[in-house]
């Protein structure tokens, strides 16, 4: 295999997950009993540039298609961090009316909804139909298509540079990576930010968050990769923020190489992050092969727990029908001989069923009917916000559990 950056061979894997099916091909009545198409999934990591990737089996078209499920509104923490960020932004960039904003992965509006409160003019680019549906029903004007260099190029024949480029969780979704940061750089003005949140490969590493492994995902970034992509596209990174959003993400704030902005940076925050995953030796392919041992002890004592519980027949359910959730459940082998019933609050997967497993997705309101023994948390991520609205669940002794990046009971 070669990097898809540098082109550099790669002749060793580094963690094999194993055959599974694609994360978010959530499966119907119909599709249930015919076969199911899985494709390896194995993370490498280059030895030149430290890029974390994984081979490309599907197109994107054929991932991000009109019946993708995945709705960023859904989350009320994720509509308040997209809200802080619209306010500081705003004020940091002295953003006005003038401005033009574009964000690429809009997906339903849940963050430009901010800036069209604010009269400041947005463009939504996204390329599944059921998602920019929603965004365009709250009157936020959005392209549904991919993001690369021939809609770039459009875009500057319209005179539609951006002041701010917003991409939030995406990069990691696109295979042509150097297509796409060169998009970036055409259609961003001179003094313009591109703002790129990501979650940190040091904590993927460091804190056994390898259920954020799957087909959707080709890419997996540090700055010690993102450095050598944007100096190859004249690119900078010029100041970072640490988040605690997916488990430990950084928010990077990159702009022309060597224009004000640049040279006004605070470089002080990129270098200090960077002197951490050097220190943590991400310059050294050795360094990633934490993961796979890691990964294969929370899958024994995930089994274990669950096992020794199923054999006192407890009715085990799991919230959350996250992409990471069928990663985990996948690697471990935990189908619907173990857990029940799967409860999510997204519409549009209730009455279907996870790939591979086939666990049933019940709606909220069966957490009551069931009354279930056990509820596993399957994005953790968003743990602080599930377990608030599991607490009812105190009435019935239910115990509420994480098993990533530990095993831990939290109620």
């Amino acid at each position: 295999m070669k990097c898809k950056f540098c082109l550099c061979e790669i002749k060793k894997p580094c963690f094999d997950l194993g055959n599974t099916a694609i994360s978010n091909d959530l499966l119907t009545n119909k599709t249930l009993r015919l076969m199911e198409k899985t494709y390896p999934l194995i993370l490498y990591i280059c030895p030149k540039c430290f890029l974390a990737q994984t081979e490309q089996f599907q197109k994107g078209f054929e991932i991000f298609d009109e019946d993708y499920v995945y709705f960023s509104s859904c989350s009320q923490e994720w509509l308040k961090h997209a809200s802080k960020y619209v306010d500081n932004i705003t004020n940091r960039l002295a953003l006005t009316k003038k401005s033009f904003v574009i964000e690429v992965a809009s997906n339903d509006g849940y963050l430009l909804q901010n800036f069209v409160k604010q009269d400041i003019k947005c463009l939504g680019i996204e390329p599944t139909k059921s998602t920019a549906l929603v965004a365009m029903r709250k009157g936020i004007p959005t392209l549904v298509e991919f993001f690369d260099l021939d809609l770039a190029e459009r875009l500057v024949l319209e005179e539609s540079k951006a002041d701010l480029i917003i991409a939030n969780n995406v990069l990691a979704h696109v295979p042509e990576i150097n297509n796409f940061i060169a998009s970036f750089k055409k259609v961003l003005n001179s003094e313009g930010t591109i703002t790129i949140e990501f979650p940190h490969l040091l904590n993927l590493v460091e804190k056994n968050e390898f259920d954020t492994i799957y087909h959707e995902h080709f890419f997996y970034f540090s700055i010690l990769s993102f450095k050598k992509i944007f100096n190859k596209h004249a690119l900078s990174i010029y100041d970072v923020d640490e988040l605690d959003t997916h488990g430990g993400s950084l928010r990077i704030y990159v702009t022309h190489k060597d224009n004000d902005l640049d040279r006004s940076g605070n470089k002080k925050n990129v270098n200090k992050i960077l002197q951490k995953e050097l220190d943590y030796g991400m310059d050294s392919v050795e360094c990633y092969s934490k993961i796979q041992d890691k990964a294969f002890n929370i899958k024994l004592n995930s089994l274990q727990y669950l096992t020794k519980n199923k054999l006192k027949h407890k009715k085990i359910a799991a919230f959350g029908a996250a992409a990471k959730g069928n990663t985990f459940l996948n690697y471990c082998g935990i189908g619907k001989d173990i857990i029940d019933f799967v409860i999510d609050e997204t519409p549009y997967k209730i009455g279907k069923y996870m790939p591979q497993s086939k666990i049933p997705i019940l709606d909220f309101d069966a957490i009551d009917r069931e009354r279930p023994d056990i509820i596993i948390i399957l994005p953790w991520n968003h743990k602080d916000e599930i377990i608030k609205k599991l607490s009812f669940t105190k009435a019935w002794g239910c115990e509420v559990v994480i098993f990533i990046p530990d095993f831990k009971i939290l109620s």
